[in-house]
């Protein structure tokens, strides 16, 4: 039976075609998407969605309509998933730094439940506005979902940053056995604070200023001394400058990000991680908004009850909770309003 989904349901953006797409792989069930990203300035398909959609057509043998530049609908009928080695190229309809982790985000469940294992080479933006950095799913996401029973891990070859992208990122998957539940419901005391300064093609100076302010308000806030190493020369056909902190604490980890552009002083994009980091910290949630939306279709397929609390509810966890109601028969409960922290139990 055919699942039919409107692309402009809550949050409305593309992580509703992800998800969704994703799920009919893994479940071998027919979709149908309307009005994608319809109230969005540039309303359906853009490079970075067909370049998941095309990537996941090969990985699943499926037959797909409506993929092109700006298609509100889309038809997806797939086959058979099957691991193995690929090589993807969101640039490769047009030019475009659209990011390699949200094209991952389309392929990564079904390929984790494939027959064999698989080696994904992914070619475009890194580190790029509106989508969590190659840092972000390495650090933070997959080894959340390495506590759940999944064997995913992530290198970085080239850096990609916003406009040229260029990035090369190599994402090596093992087939889970059975999906763990996971308990991410009490934060504990914080057990270090980590992360990276790095820059590609400008001063050094600039890596070593980001990092230092961390480190001073960092000090100055919440008493911990965090370590954050410099990468003042990432390899990249383009430049970039980026501060990701990770805070890990006795009940799991979480990730900020702050992006540098023209005109933006390095002391700015640290104030603006450090500020993330400290938000969260004042609240009592576990993990940070971003993780509790993507871990959602995993735990919906783990064996028991998962459970978390967030410093933020979002529309992007409440319209994914959604998308993934759709495919599977699974209970979700929200404690907390859109844009308060709170607690999220998902029962299989």
């Amino acid at each position: 039976m055919t699942v039919t989904i409107d692309g402009s349901y809550g949050e409305g953006g593309g992580q509703i075609l992800r998800t969704a797409l994703g799920l009919s792989a893994l479940l071998g069930r027919d979709v149908e998407i309307e009005r994608i990203r319809a109230g969005r300035e540039k309303p359906g398909l853009r490079p970075q969605h067909l370049a998941g959609i095309r990537a996941l057509a090969r990985i699943a043998g499926a037959k797909v309509e409506g993929d092109e530049i700006g298609s509100q609908s889309l038809s997806f009928s797939p086959n058979k998933v099957r691991g193995g080695v690929y090589r993807f190229n969101v640039a490769e309809e047009r030019g475009s730094a659209g990011a390699v982790t949200l094209v991952l985000q389309v392929i990564l469940l079904p390929l984790c439940f494939s027959s064999s294992s698989s080696e994904v080479t992914l070619l475009g933006g890194t580190h790029v506005p509106w989508s969590p950095p190659f840092h972000y799913l390495s650090m933070v996401l997959l080894p959340t979902l390495v506590r759940m029973g999944f064997c995913c891990e992530a290198e970085i070859d080239k850096w990609g940053w916003y406009p040229k992208g260029g990035g090369v990122v190599r994402v090596k998957i093992v087939p889970v056995g059975e999906v763990q539940s996971i308990d991410l419901s009490t934060r504990g005391r914080p057990r270090r604070i980590f992360g990276i300064s790095g820059i590609s093609n400008l001063p050094a100076h600039i890596a070593l200023r980001q990092k230092e302010r961390a480190r001073q308000r960092i000090k100055e806030r919440l008493r911990l001394v965090p370590d954050i190493q410099i990468m003042d020369n990432a390899p990249s056909p383009g430049q970039g400058t980026v501060l990701f902190l990770v805070l890990e604490s006795e009940g799991g980890l979480s990730g900020f990000t702050a992006l540098g552009r023209r005109g933006k002083r390095a002391e700015e994009v640290a104030d603006e991680a450090v500020q993330q980091l400290i938000g969260h910290i004042n609240s009592e949630g576990c993990i940070d908004p971003h993780l509790s939306d993507q871990v959602i279709p995993f735990a919906a397929l783990a064996k028991g009850k998962s459970v978390f609390t967030t410093s933020r509810i979002t529309r992007h966890l409440l319209t994914n909770i959604w998308v993934v109601k759709q495919f599977l028969d699974v209970w979700v409960e929200v404690e907390g309003g859109e844009g308060e922290a709170g607690r999220v139990e998902i029962h299989p």
